[in-house]
Parts: C-alpha cells; structure tokens; sequence
C-alpha cells in the first residue's frame, strides 16, 4: 500500500527572500535577483551577472552554537531546513521525540572550501590545511552537518543528480514516506556560488554572455544566450499525510507522484533529449493518477539555455498536445538564476504559493518567444488562475531529468 505524501513546511533563501510569499511576491513583481558580479568574480569570462546571496547572514537563522564547522553550504542548508521546521511546527521537543529524515541534493556541495582546501595542499603540502576543513570536502557535509544541527535522528542521504539534484531529493523522499521508509522527511537541495564553479559554467559556454549583444538569461526568450548562475538553498517539509494530520500540522499541498529518467546523449542528440523528458512527464502523471487536463499550470525548468529551453517547450507541446498553447507555464530562473540543487524546491515553493493565492509569476524579461512557440500560456506578467494541481519540472544540465506533481489536499 502505497501512503499519500503531505508538504507541510518550506524553508528558503533565496536572492530575492527568505520565504516562499516573499519570493513569490518579488516574482510577481517583476524583481529578479539577478545583478552584475565584481570584477574579481568575471575574471576573464564573458558573463558578468549572477543571482548572489549577497547578504545572507547566517547568525540569523543560526544562532546560540560555533558556526566554525560549517562551511557556507552547511550554513545555508542549516538555515533553510531551520525555517522549515518552524513552518512545519517542528520545536525541539517533538524533533527529540520523533526520529526526522533528512535529504539533500547538491550538485557541487562546498565547492568554494574544497577548492581552498585543494590549492592550500598543493601550494603548501598537506599539513598545511586544516583538519576541520576536510570534514567539509565531502559531498554528503551539508546533509551530516544539517542533522547535527537540528537534532534530526533519522535516514540521512544526500542526493547527486546534477542540477536537478534538489527536486530529485523530494522525489525520493516522496517515495521513501510512501513506502514507509520514514513517516517525515526535509527534502530540498543547496548550491552556493562560487568562482570555481562560475568559471566552470563560462568555460563550458553554458552562462549568459554579452559576447554578440547582451546578457540574456531570460527562460524561452528568442534572444537569450545562456543563464545566470544563482545560490541558495530551499528545503521541504514531508509527511506521511495521516501522521501530519495526527500532529496537527497544517498541510500546504500534497506531492501526487513524481519520476525522472536520463538522457544519455545529455543533451547531444535534440530527439532523445525531449523524448526523455516527454517519457518522464508522462510517468509522474501515471504515478499521480492524473491526465494532462488535471493539470493548471506548469513550473518550467527553462533557465535561459538556448538547447534545453527549446527542449522544454517541445516536450510541453508533444505531452500537452492541443492544451499548450494555452497552458498556463512559469520559469523562475529568470528571477533567481540558475540554483542548480536549490531551484528545483524554490519551483515548488512557489507552485504552492501560486495554488494558494490564484497568482502565477510571469516570465521576467520575456519580450519575444520564438516564432514556432507564440504561446498566449507564456507571458512575461503575472496573472490570475484558477489552479489546484502544478506540474514541475527539472532538466538537467547533464541529462538527468525530474518531473513532480503537488496538488491541493483534499
């Protein structure tokens, strides 16, 4: 028997707020958290925006222990999974009472502090680096750090599936609950910025550029040119839904199914890139119990690539047939960047808000879609819908892809 699946709590920092209603509200206005970088940061690259953190304070959100033994991932997923506790009425007392999971997807983890961990032992020789700071090298820190500082007791993993490693976190929680694996789990991703990884992205041609004209990472628009690479951390409070209701705890959507699937041409081959998407889509709406008309919008993963936005809007067309040029689609990439890990769960936060208050965020910047997809569901402002159910969607930048399903609980 197969167990429903309650969100009851949601953590965030993000660039543009520390809750899903200041997020969302600054995506309905329009505002996006996407600036220009120091001269330090660019560094010879072509790309000069990014969606920084650029004051996050972790003293707030973590306060009354030493911060020396996180790094900046641990803090931000600390902090994040810290607010989604309070959202989900997790106090001390029923955390010591209850063995809570914890999953966390990343895709680099602390890649600032394992990089000046690396150059230090290679300059200098190994004893010159700190002991504490290896600790913090491994991939699986932020997830271990996270549960010491929270009293969380029970399964503890850490999801690496690229940049959809966050969503993919949530899915697997979904499935650890409904199995009974675990009765609640904070699922969600975090990613910080670094140079190491900006100068990644812009070798690999994957960030926006002003190389022919201007930066554009604006999701599906004709003229972007790559994305903005964004932080932070969003984490997900899940429940098995008969124990949320037992608790008292107050249910904001329920996760109906989710799948994902991987492309081995990673984004190689055009065909077998959207059919891997296509064939994801369709499984989480089959896990879900759902048809394509039960479904109000969609919260893209478009983020401003010039292949895999194209991809994404292909896949919509071929799984929502006749219904997508009027489907109501959001991307939110353009208002945080791309979060990699982080994305995934902020898409959902803000899924939840739109079924909450009727009003979905537009596609900042969007000015022109291309010719093929003059879609009036694609639109630039905010709107007013009726919705009940949302499609998510992560596309990896290494071909893994994630699809989740979160409706209104009855």
């Amino acid at each position: 028997m197969e167990h429903r699946v309650a969100i009851t709590g949601i953590g965030l920092i993000s660039p543009l707020g520390d809750s899903s209603n200041a997020l969302h509200h600054a995506l309905c206005s329009g505002r996006t958290g996407i600036h220009p970088v120091g001269p330090q940061v660019v560094n010879g690259n072509q790309c000069h925006l990014a969606a920084r953190l650029v004051d996050f304070q972790p003293e707030k959100y973590l306060a009354g222990r030493p911060l020396r033994p996180l790094d900046r991932s641990s803090q931000l997923a600390s902090a994040a999974c810290g607010l989604a506790l309070e959202s989900s009425g997790w106090n001390s007392e029923s955390r010591a009472a209850n063995d809570l999971a914890v999953m966390v997807g990343t895709m680099f983890a602390g890649m600032h502090n394992i990089g000046d961990f690396d150059r230090t032992a290679m300059a200098s020789g190994p004893a010159s680096v700190s002991p504490m700071a290896f600790a913090n090298t491994v991939i699986n820190a932020a997830a271990g750090q996270t549960a010491i500082w929270h009293n969380m007791r029970g399964v503890n993993s850490t999801v690496a599936a690229g940049s959809i490693s966050g969503i993919s976190a949530v899915g697997h929680a979904t499935d650890l609950i409904r199995h009974r694996g675990a009765m609640a789990v904070l699922a969600g991703g975090v990613d910080e910025f670094s140079v190491e990884s900006f100068c990644g992205f812009g070798r690999a041609g994957l960030l926006c550029t002003n190389h022919v004209s201007e930066e554009l990472p604006i999701p599906f628009d004709q003229r972007r040119n790559g994305f903005a690479l964004g932080e932070g951390a969003g984490f997900l409070a899940l429940e098995e839904f008969t124990y949320a209701i037992e608790r008292g705890a107050r249910i904001l959507a329920e996760v109906r199914g989710y799948a994902t699937a991987f492309d081995h041409s990673q984004g190689r081959d055009p065909n077998l890139a959207v059919q891997t998407l296509v064939r994801t889509m369709h499984t989480a709406l089959s896990r879900s119990k759902m048809s394509v008309d039960d479904i109000d919008f969609v919260s893209a993963s478009a983020n401003g690539s010039v292949a895999r936005d194209s991809y994404e809007l292909s896949a919509l067309a071929a799984v929502f047939g006749e219904r997508a040029s009027a489907l109501p689609v959001t991307a939110i990439k353009g208002g945080i960047g791309e979060a990699l890990a982080a994305s995934g769960p902020a898409q959902v936060a803000v899924a939840i808000e739109t079924l909450r208050t009727g009003e979905l965020p537009g596609v900042i910047g969007l000015q022109k879609l291309p010719p093929e997809w003059q879609r009036a569901g694609i639109a630039p402002d905010a709107r007013t819908i009726k919705a009940r159910s949302a499609l998510i969607n992560g596309l990896g930048l290494d071909g893994n892809c994630c699809s989740l399903v979160i409706a209104v609980a009855e």
